[in-house]
């Protein structure tokens, strides 16, 4: 039996051997080998094509790289990561102030401080295989090539994050072959520098995002979720983080917000861009339908966040400071790294510096750290914001010529104030202006002005003191000068006469201030004035007289005002004010600290006795009214200031915590209307109030200036400021004030001399040998050569705290004009009284007055000096005479009949010797009875002694003689 096998062997040996007889096979074979060796000859030439196509892509290529050099790694992550960060600014106390000004809004942050919502989006509609690929996708690249040699209309870029990462970072935005290659070159390197996670972190910090609610232009995502929907990154919802994802592909058409900070009107394209990032979500997995559905519903224009302040717009005049001062201290520092001082940089050079510290404050995302109080200069600005406590607006200017000129837009009356915390330079708070938009001059701290007489103390008095060339208690007379062809005057155009120096500073007198200042070198002075940290002095400046007063060629600011008046505050050690505590970089690495640092200009002696003397400019000065304007007690010891015609007006005073100082005016000089200087002085007592509410243990002092060692009291004659001479005590002129002990005086008073003298007026004369007694004082005379010494002709005041010139008198004589006084006019009696009309002649001292019963016996009843014109006298026939200073006696007045005329009396009976009277005519003068032991007080105005005893005992004694 046939196998199965064997039985298909037999049919396939049939067909085969069929196949031979019909020639099948040889044909099969034939066009077999044609076929293979064609497929052969096809393949090796596609090879062939293949390898030369790739090797014509490959030298195109590699012309496209070959003069991109190799970067280093670390070359190559400093360039990521280099890209602009907006800096921030903080109040004292770590408190957050804000974002400074830039032209980009981007804050640094972390890969674990994002939404994991974004991770998805971002990788779900920008690269899908991000985590896969290793920098380029290469059909993407072929993509791009074949669009770029077809000329095709759309050219895609297909770049992976990797790629855009390089684009911004690294090269430009043209679209071209050139920086295509140099992308996907670069792109591959940065693959094997950063880890993935880096890449998209440094990629959600790179990309822009539009603008944000502010109006200005945003990058990166913390920027963009705080900018757009007011939360940080980290809280992003996915509906937020879709729509944000989808604003890098063409940030200015799907941004929410428009320049100005207000939302657009038509928001679609956002959106519907929104809508597209949810729907390449959802395909990639990335997100359920559920979450699809519920993020589409989601109102992105309702949860917009609302339109914010920056913090330039909040505090202008403190972020511009903020600013400008930490420009300088990064030129400052980036310089001496560099090993050079500023003082030797060339104006080139000194700008590249300039430069370069603008851009890492505007772009290195740097923390800088303030000594402004928040809540301090928060109530400082409302305080000034009230419009009732400054003067009106100023409506004119006058030009070189003198000529009036009205103002296009009127001016306001503008202020300046600066806090400073004595014993470190804190600047605690300051007053910029009262409207940043009308006006952009911070004038605290860039408005140089003339500091008036703020600046007695701290250069007409202080190297004086210094040097032992006066001291609080010494007399510089307050008397006119001339000083070439400038003849300074005091503000009230009236002078004080012989007063110390502690009167000059507390009335703010001139011309003891030019004096003083005249007494010293004045470049040590103003050398002094340039330690205590005033910059602006010309050479001008140093050598005139005027600037004791405060006349400066350019001016110096209110900030260098009372950081100057602080170093007597510190006790004669200057410590330079500052406002940037320290400076961070953007990873905390500390670029800046600030140290306070305490350079000894004058002696804790000299700046005691500064301080007390203006002490009495508080209590009983220039500026009593403060304390009453307080909502607190403390130890201030301060100064006004005006200059000329009132064009600036200011306030300085310090505890022994704190200085402050205020100054008001217009942007262009003029004169200020009204009370300037209680004005300035309320405005100073609301802003340190304001302070105090919101710090009072550091406003308030809980201690009062401490006397250093080497201060005495001493008791001085107030004449002349040398010890007391028994004289001076005897006049009652002995005050007490304090020194210096190095300088205490060592000479006895030697100024005035005994003697008599006669009051004319205000004004005290040496009595004539001859002068009637009964006119006369017995008192202290002050020496004429001591007067010449001083420059004076004649002595007015001392001091308008101690009457010190009751008793005292210069020894210069009243000139009498040769002859006898003429009648007295004008008598005439009212209930009682007898007046006349006052002598016209200057040397006249005083009058007499005669009585008689019956009109026929006169007798002298009384005297009075010539101040006085009226006396009340008893019943009878009176007149009166005019005595000269020489003694001489006028011819007697028309009689006076006082009361009904009685008869005449009998003759009256011939004088005996020595009864004072000498016979004569009824109507002509008698020779006078000795004047009374006491004199009638010229001060009083009481009539006569006989009289005035005459009333008081109801008319029951005779007059006396």
């Amino acid at each position: 039996m046939m196998s199965r096998f064997d039985e298909l062997k037999q049919k396939w040996e049939k067909f085969v051997h069929f196949l031979k007889e019909k020639g099948i096979i040889r044909t099969a074979r034939i066009t077999y080998n044609v076929t293979w060796n064609m497929f052969l000859i096809v393949t090796v030439l596609l090879i062939l094509g293949g390898v030369f196509a790739a090797g014509v892509g490959a030298g195109f290529f590699a012309s496209l790289v070959k003069d991109e050099p190799v970067r280093a790694h670390t070359s190559m992550k400093e360039d990521i990561y280099n890209y602009e960060e907006t800096s921030t600014a903080y109040f004292a106390n770590k408190t957050y102030l804000g974002k400074l000004q830039s032209d980009l809004d981007r804050q640094e942050i972390s890969l674990k401080e994002v939404s994991p919502y974004v991770l998805k989006a971002v990788i779900s509609t920008e690269d899908q295989y991000f985590y896969e690929h290793e920098g380029v996708v290469p059909k993407a690249i072929f993509r791009a090539m074949f669009q770029e040699f077809s000329g095709a209309s759309v050219v895609t870029g297909g770049s992976t994050l990797t790629q855009q990462l390089i684009k911004n970072q690294i090269l430009t935005n043209e679209v071209s072959f050139d920086r295509k290659a140099k992308e996907i070159l670069l792109a591959m390197r940065l693959e094997k520098v950063l880890k993935k996670d880096e890449i998209l972190e440094a990629y959600l910090n790179i990309v822009p995002y539009g603008r944000n609610s502010s109006g200005r232009n945003v990058a990166g995502i913390q920027a963009a979720a705080e900018g757009v929907f007011g939360v940080p990154a980290s809280k992003l919802n996915l509906a937020q983080s879709a729509y944000l994802s989808g604003l890098p592909k063409n940030p200015f058409v799907y941004t929410p917000f428009n320049k100005g900070g207000e939302q657009k009107k038509d928001m679609s394209a956002g959106i519907k861009r929104m809508q597209t990032v949810l729907s390449r979500m959802l395909s990639a997995g990335s997100i359920t339908q559920a979450e699809y559905d519920e993020a589409m519903k989601y109102d992105i224009k309702k949860n917009l966040t609302t339109k914010k302040q920056s913090s330039y717009e909040r505090y202008p005049y403190l972020t511009v400071e903020i600013q400008r001062r930490t420009v300088d201290l990064l030129t400052k520092l980036n310089a001496e790294k560099d090993g050079k001082k500023l003082s030797d940089l060339n104006a080139e050079e000194l700008k590249e510096y300039e430069d370069n510290a603008r851009t890492q404050v505007r772009q290195k995302g740097i923390k800088i750290f303030t000594t402004i109080d928040q809540k301090i200069y928060d109530d400082m600005q409302q305080v000034v914001k009230n419009d009732n406590l400054f003067g009106p607006a100023n409506q004119y200017v006058y030009n070189s010529r003198g000529q009036r000129i009205k103002l296009d837009k009127p001016e306001p009356e503008e202020v300046g104030a600066t806090l400073i915390e004595n014993k470190t330079g804190k600047i605690i708070s300051f007053v910029g202006g009262r409207d940043f938009n009308r006006e952009q001059t911070n004038h605290a701290m860039r408005a140089p002005r003339q500091n008036g007489s703020t600046m007695k103390p701290l250069l007409a008095y202080s190297y004086a003191l210094e040097t032992g060339k006066v001291q609080p208690g010494s007399i510089v007379p307050d008397t006119p000068i001339a000083l070439g062809t400038w003849k300074p005057n005091n503000y009230d155009m009236d002078f004080d006469g012989l007063v110390s120096v502690r009167h000059s500073l507390k009335k703010s007198r001139n011309i003891p201030a030019i004096k003083s200042y005249q007494r010293v070198d004045h470049m040590k002075a103003t050398e002094k004035l340039m330690q205590m940290g005033v910059t602006s002095l010309t050479k001008g400046d140093r050598t005139q007289n005027a600037m004791a007063l405060g006349a400066l060629d350019v001016g110096i600011t209110v900030e260098e005002n009372v950081n100057a008046f602080s170093t007597f505050a510190n006790g004669g050690n200057f410590v330079d004010a500052y406002m940037i505590e320290r400076i961070e970089s953007n990873d905390g690495e500390v670029i800046y600290q600030h140290k306070s640092e305490a350079k000894p200009v004058y002696s804790p002696q000299t700046s005691y006795l500064l301080i007390d003397m203006m002490r009495d400019v508080l209590s009983s000065g220039t500026a009593s009214g403060v304390p009453r304007k307080l909502a607190f007690q403390s130890d201030w010891a301060g100064k006004t200031g005006t200059t000329n015609a009132d064009k600036d007006s200011w306030f300085v005073a310090s505890n022994p915590n704190v200085t402050f100082g205020v100054w008001i005016g217009y942007d262009t000089p003029a004169d200020l209307a009204g009370n300037t200087g209680q004005r300035n002085q309320t405005i100073w007592a609301q802003l340190i109030n304001a302070a105090y509410k919101h710090s009072p243990q550091l406003v308030d002092a809980d201690k009062q200036f401490a006397m250093p060692s080497g201060i005495v009291r001493r008791e001085i004659c107030g004449i002349s400021g040398k010890l007391p001479s028994d004289l001076c005590r005897s006049a009652g002129l002995v005050t007490t004030d304090l020194f210096n002990a190095k300088f205490t005086p060592n000479e006895v008073d030697d100024t005035l001399t005994k003697g008599r003298y006669v009051l004319v007026g205000d004004a005290k004369y040496k009595a004539l040998p001859s002068t009637p007694q009964e006119f006369t004082k017995d008192g202290v005379l002050i020496k004429e050569e001591f007067l010449r010494e001083l420059g004076l002709e004649a002595l007015n005041k001392l001091t308008n705290t101690t009457n010190l010139l009751n008793n005292i008198v210069p020894e210069k004589e009243l000139k009498e004009n040769g002859k006898v006084p003429s009648a007295v006019a004008g008598a005439k009696m009212s209930d009682g009284v007898l007046s006349w009309a006052s002598h016209g002649e200057n040397d006249v001292i005083g009058y007499r007055i005669y009585h008689s019963s019956d009109g026929t016996s006169f007798k002298k009843i009384g005297s009075v000096t010539a101040d006085k014109t009226s006396a009340k006298v008893p019943a009878g026939v009176v007149y009166v005479t005019a005595v000269d200073i020489a003694g001489k006696e006028s011819p007697a007045q028309t009689k006076v009949q006082v009361g009904e005329k009685k008869p005449p009396a009998e003759p009256p009976t011939p004088p005996t010797e020595g009864d004072g009277d000498k016979p004569g005519k009824p109507d002509e003068p008698q020779d006078p009875p000795p004047p009374p032991t006491e004199p009638t007080d010229p001060g009083t105005g009481d009539p006569p002694p006989a009289t005035t005893q005459n009333n008081n005992n109801n008319n029951k004694k005779k007059p006396s003689n």
